[in-house]
């Protein structure tokens, strides 16, 4: 009885729905009145509805891509950061600045559960908590104010604001906001998954990052920020600790006075999926993997033909931002994110927050150190982060002067090390890498104490096997394979 009331419903709502079948046909400005009817019906804002049913119509319907019309940047449209001022006489200018770090990912891919920035990853001290250090640091050092806003998703923002009750009384201005929640679409009909608002969680998603503009302009911020002087703001990915305010950045941003500015690093071997900076249609355009026809992915991943990728740290004039957006949202790229939910195939619709750069007039592209992109979205790049590589100062990551290599180790650590609770148990203590090139390890392997790993270093335990490597061990050049028992006597 419960499921035949249940097809009777799902029914009703059908024949509500004009030209379903049709949409696929419709045309962009058809689909999209349509696709927004739906939206509102479940729950949606009116902006909020219109926003996603263009994001869907103009996706569906837009032509591919065409490669031909595709430049790298030159040299004119990048800078240096070797070349900028190393002189910082006004901190006035940081007066004027806001960080804002993006908050709204969760900690699944390692095993862990709430938000991501409440992870350990240093000295038993959270992303957030380095966040907190570093801006605490510049605002003593400068006797200023820079605040520290966070975009939370409805994933993150319960846990985020539970967490950052620990630092009142410390001096340092913390705000949140909410960015928006959408539902996924089935990808064979185009239809809601979610049926009301109050539809399962997983039904819905946080529609990328470069939802950042209009969820920071619907929260009242960014007309906050203006009142109280903020006319720069700095975006960067929350797990990403190289992601430090600069303050020869900022100088440089307020002197020539520009509107957008994205910064980029060389493009390594390990960043062929990262976006890259290029020519379209004569605009400084943010070029994602998932926009890329899949017979020039190639040509995409050369480090030949593109040279720089993405940091994902952006620094956006406020008030230019303001007049863009308050009429209407910035028309920002789609990208298609296709997942299966319960065995349904669904397509998250989304954004990035480096494809508003096309729709700013005074806009460039920095070159910065490979030191201001130190992400930790796997346990591999944890180990990095938390060696002898680097040492800690007020929350920010300064490369060792004593590594003997100016690059960083590649490292692979494979299925038994991809949660934190597992890699924690693996490794008595971090391993000495300081003269390390590449190391790769996979199966039932566990590390002593002040094990020190030096050129390549590849161990692979057999699949019923176990090596264990013993305490003070000097690894150099080395594959161990097999089954390695140490006893203590």
């Amino acid at each position: 009885m419960q499921n035949l009331m249940e097809n009777e419903s799902e029914m009703s709502r059908l024949k509500k729905i004009p030209s379903l079948t049709r949409f696929r046909e419709l045309s962009v400005e058809t689909m999209g009145q349509e696709m927004k009817e739906l939206l509102e019906n479940i729950g949606l804002s009116s902006r909020n509805a219109e926003i996603m049913s263009r994001m869907v119509s103009k996706s569906t319907k837009q032509p591919i891509l065409d490669w031909d019309k595709i430049d790298p940047i030159n040299e004119n449209q990048i800078t240096d950061y070797s070349s900028l001022s190393a002189d910082f006489k006004d901190p006035a200018i940081l007066s004027k600045v806001a960080v804002l770090k993006l908050n709204g990912g969760l900690g699944t891919t390692m095993g862990c559960t709430g938000p991501k920035s409440l992870i350990e990853v240093y000295s038993e001290k959270s992303f957030l908590d380095l966040m907190v250090m570093q801006i605490e640091a510049i605002n003593k050092k400068y006797q200023t104010d820079v605040p520290l806003i966070l975009m939370n998703s409805f994933n993150t923002d319960e846990d985020t604001k539970k967490g950052i009750i620990k630092y009142k009384g410390h001096k340092i201005t913390i705000k949140t906001f909410l960015q928006k929640k959408f539902p996924r679409i089935k990808k064979e009909s185009l239809l809601p998954v979610p049926t009301s608002a109050n539809s399962p969680i997983e039904e819905w998603y946080p529609p990328g990052h470069g939802d950042v503009y209009d969820s920071l302009l619907e929260s009242g911020l960014l007309n906050q920020l203006l009142e109280q002087g903020k006319e720069i703001l700095f975006i960067s990915n929350g797990d990403n600790l190289g992601a430090t305010l600069n303050a020869k950045i900022a100088n440089y941003f307020h002197q020539k006075n520009l509107d957008f500015l994205i910064e980029v690093t060389p493009k390594t071997a390990a960043d062929i999926k990262g976006g890259t900076l290029v020519n379209y249609n004569n605009h400084l355009t943010l070029l994602e993997i998932a926009q890329v026809p899949k017979s020039h992915i190639s040509d995409f991943q050369s480090v030949f033909k593109f040279k720089t990728f993405n940091t994902n740290n952006i620094w956006v004039n406020l008030k230019v931002l303001k007049e863009k957006i308050e009429k209407q949202p910035l028309d920002l790229d789609i990208i298609q994110n296709h997942k299966e939910l319960n065995g349904t195939r669904v397509i998250q619709f989304e954004t990035a927050v480096g494809s508003a750069i096309k729709h700013f007039e005074k806009t460039t592209a920095l070159n910065v150190p490979r030191t201001r992109f130190l992400p930790v979205k796997t346990t591999s790049d944890l180990l990095l982060v938390q060696s002898n590589l680097f040492t800690i100062n007020h929350g920010k990551l300064k490369p060792n002067p004593d590594s003997l290599y100016l690059g960083f180790p590649q490292i692979k650590l494979m299925q038994h090390f991809q949660y934190i609770s597992d890699y924690n148990d693996r490794f008595q203590t971090i391993p000495d890498i300081k003269e390390l090139r590449h190391f790769t390890v996979s199966g039932n392997v566990f590390f002593g104490s002040g094990v020190i790993l030096k050129g390549t270093v590849i161990i692979v335990a057999d699949e019923k096997g176990r090596i264990d490597i013993p305490s003070g061990s000097l690894l150099e050049n080395k594959v161990i394979t097999g089954n390695l028992r140490i006893t203590n006597y």
